[in-house]
């Protein structure tokens, strides 16, 4: 594989060069400025100290790759992507659903296979395309925020995420479409809303473990 191959796959370039998308890149810095702004407010709760510094690093690696748009750029904004959603499934498993450390990484490897199944059937649907890749996590979001609805009040904030989430994963799968009528497309927009998504899903994550360490019950 060419690691330097070129990837020109978003509407917004049409060409060369590290400020060829300047709006796909600059939108990275709500990544990195919400991660901060999250790691602040989530002081005592190293669950959530975690997942912002890594949504500070979706937004380095999704920046390099809308500035260089190279391969290797590309692995630098899919994998933190990934350890965002394993790391959340997990902290979801254990504290969530109160699962001991080993059925948690078990329910975590599950997502595995679950997205190998559900992607290819959510790239039937029209228009979805490349983002079907990313269609099975508010899909598993929404299914923990009804399976926990009578027991935690976290899932309704679980819920308001799926649906942020849809709308985001909405505007990524416009970008090609509507690219003759809106020349800079719209996957700026995804960036926008996943990092008011994410930074949301942190925050659920630490309201829920900050009750836990009051004395608060868990969010119930």
């Amino acid at each position: 594989m060419d690691w330097t191959e070129a990837v020109d796959g978003y509407c917004e370039r049409l060409g060369p060069g590290l400020w060829a998308e300047p709006w796909n890149a600059v939108t990275n810095l709500a990544f990195i400025l919400v991660g901060l702004w999250m790691w602040r407010r989530s002081a005592g709760v190293a669950p959530a100290r975690l997942l912002s510094a890594v949504l500070v690093v979706i937004g380095i690696g999704s920046g390099l790759f809308h500035t260089f748009a190279q391969a290797w750029a590309g692995v630098a904004d899919v994998v933190p992507i990934l350890v965002f959603v394993l790391l959340y499934v997990w902290f979801a498993n254990r504290y969530f659903w109160r699962l001991g450390p080993v059925w948690s990484g078990v329910g975590t490897a599950l997502f595995v296979p679950y997205a190998a199944a559900t992607v290819p059937l959510f790239a039937m649907i029209p228009g979805l395309g490349g983002s079907s890749a990313y269609a099975p996590v508010p899909v598993l979001i929404a299914a923990y925020g009804v399976a926990l609805w009578r027991r935690l009040q976290v899932a309704r904030g679980l819920l308001t995420g799926a649906g942020v989430l849809c709308l985001s994963i909405l505007f990524r799968a416009l970008d090609a479409p509507l690219c003759g009528v809106w020349p800079g497309g719209t996957h700026f927009l995804w960036h926008l809303l996943n990092a008011a998504m994410l930074g949301w899903m942190i925050e659920v994550l630490r309201r829920h473990l900050s009750g836990s360490l009051a004395g608060g019950g868990g969010g119930r």
